[in-house]
């Protein structure tokens, strides 16, 4: 008598689609195996996709072969090639290993003669077209999605933050789902105040109930399906945002604001950089004996640290830092906002307002304090039912443990909004300005303001013995700013100076080149997105007392003038 094993597998998709199901095939076996005069060895029953051979249940038959391979031949017994696989290339790799352990795989809907040559060629047939249908409804699946993409809609499993579900229209749409909606609002929030690293954020997010990794949170952030848009890829070509018909978690200026932060270098800003706001010019400086660019360090003396500029090893260049760095904070003072200029800059202001971000943080603030309140009154209250044994130690514990990890991360929030609100205070110190000196503040500003004012006017050449810098000005900022020309340490160049991520905001590129034009400077789609990023930098480090805003045309902004 015979015998073989008995192997049935189906997917979720196929019982769906052809009505297959593991008792009806193993039936089908079974009568077979009886009509035929075959005992039936075992049966392995397979809830899996055929694409490979990485299954639970064929793993146990081919062990069980491996096993009887010496003893005599055996037989496997399915439905249909397909039900063995939907692979051509691991099926002709699978007959293989089995002619090795002494065993055949056969279909007993679709019988295959091994002892006939001409056979291979009818299993070539049956073994090709499972994976062609495979092909073709993954191509077919593939084409659905991207239709349902370009109508605004995400057909793949919803991203954290977001449930799927199906419209009365029988279509699929994603939602919001709370609480993580909201957690994943604030770690927005917190990226674009830009005071945190990511994996701060994420932990501090963690530990207000989001359950993400470090490497999901990274893909978290840079999603824009967030914002309400879907990418879709094209071969050989950028991807392509389509605008979603989802509700967005955040909006689209919060959402490129946090990618402008994490792209840079770095990331966060330092609130006590003593070598970075020492050395704003290093990188940018060029040693005038060797043309190597100027490093920076402290040399120690008797009673403090002295910061120079200083090329390496070699080359004796050394220069004092505060001299350098005086002398080019000297020259950007002499560079004044043309009047001209003004209307745009009034617009960007109003876009900035300082005072809507200290009511922010204000706010941010009290809601900070309520929230470290109610933890407290929280251990208070457990610790009193942990006293007349109401509460069990471990419970009290684990409470504890919790309500120390929220009062920490709302600690550190604390620290960052004090910080902010410190900064906003010192902007609003200075008097007696006009609104003309946008450079007023710089030696006040962080390191990354700072850097980035150097690489918009970076300095040219320097005097070893003096300290004394010439600056070098783009000539695109040329146009919205006034220097004596006559001045040979301030020198007009055709610097690349085009941002990388700008994203229009409330004043567009459009209403500034208007708005310049009927001042009398005349400017490029791209020279005003270089003009318009560089005002937007200036505009949230800028002090706004005793400065007069001018009118502002209405036929630029419809806003409420804010009372600065």
């Amino acid at each position: 008598m015979e015998s073989a094993y008995l192997y049935v597998r189906v997917s979720t998709d196929e019982q769906a689609r052809k009505g297959f199901s593991l008792p009806e095939q193993e039936d089908r076996l079974l009568k077979y195996c009886e009509f035929g005069n075959i005992e039936v060895k075992g049966i392995y029953r397979e809830d899996y996709s055929a694409k490979n051979f990485n299954r639970p249940e064929w793993k146990k038959l081919i062990a069980t072969i491996k096993k009887d391979s010496g003893k005599k031949e055996n037989n496997i017994l399915f439905i249909k090639w397909d039900r063995f696989s939907r692979n051509i290339e691991y099926a002709y790799e699978m007959i293989g290993i089995l002619r090795k352990y002494r065993a055949t795989a056969m279909a007993i809907d679709q019988p295959i003669d091994f002892t006939v040559p001409e056979s291979t060629v009818m299993l070539a047939v049956y073994l090709s077209i499972p994976e062609a249908e495979n092909s073709r409804r993954a191509l077919n699946t593939s084409n659905g999605m991207r239709r349902a993409k370009l109508l605004g809609r995400y057909p793949n499993k919803a991203p954290l933050g977001f449930t799927n579900c199906t419209g009365p229209d029988e279509k699929k749409y994603i939602i919001p789902a709370y609480p993580e909606a909201d957690i994943i609002k604030w770690a927005f929030k917190q990226l674009a105040k830009n005071s945190f690293k990511i994996e701060v954020v994420r932990r501090m997010a963690c530990a207000k109930g989001l359950v993400c990794s470090r490497s999901g949170f990274w893909k978290l952030v840079r999603n824009p399906v967030y914002c309400g848009f879907i990418p879709i890829s094209t071969i050989g070509q950028a991807p392509e945002l389509i605008k979603a018909v989802h509700e967005p978690l955040i909006s689209e200026t919060l959402f490129y604001e946090v990618q402008s932060i994490i792209n840079t270098r770095r990331k966060v800003e330092s609130k006590s950089d003593e070598l970075g706001n020492a050395f704003f010019l290093r990188g940018f400086l060029i040693c005038p004996a060797c043309g190597k660019k100027l490093s920076g360090s402290f040399s120690r003396g008797s009673t403090r640290k002295y910061p120079y500029y200083h090329c390496f090893k070699g080359c004796p260049t050394r220069i004092r830092a505060e001299l350098v760095n005086n002398s080019y904070n000297e020259k950007l003072q002499k560079m004044l906002l043309l009047d001209g200029v003004i209307g745009l800059f009034n617009l960007v202001l109003e876009d900035e307002n300082i005072g809507s971000q200290r009511a922010e943080y204000l706010q941010d603030r009290r809601l900070l304090k309520k929230q470290l309140e109610e933890q407290q009154l929280l251990i208070s209250k457990a610790r009193k039912l942990f006293v007349t044994d109401r509460l069990k130690f471990d419970d009290f514990k684990e409470l504890k443990l919790e309500s120390q990890i929220i009062c920490s991360n709302v600690g550190v929030e604390l620290s960052s909004n004090a910080s902010k609100l410190r900064l906003l205070r010192q902007q609003l110190e200075v008097d007696g300005r006009s609104i003309n000196q946008i450079f007023y503040n710089f030696l006040k500003l962080n390191i990354l303001d700072k850097k980035y004012i150097v690489s918009m006017i970076p300095p040219k050449t320097i005097d070893i013995n003096t300290g004394t810098v010439s600056i070098q000005i783009g000539s695109i900022l040329a146009k919205i700013l006034s220097f004596k020309k006559s001045n040979s340490l301030i020198e007009v160049s055709d610097l690349d100076t085009r941002p990388n991520n700008f994203r229009e905001r409330k004043v567009t590129i459009k209403s500034a080149i208007s708005l310049m034009g009927r001042n009398g400077i005349q400017l490029e789609e791209g020279e005003a997105g270089v003009i318009l990023d560089f005002l937007y930098h200036m505009a949230r480090t800028y002090n706004f007392t005793n400065v007069k805003i001018n009118h502002i045309p209405k036929w630029i902004s419809n806003q409420q003038k804010p009372a600065w």
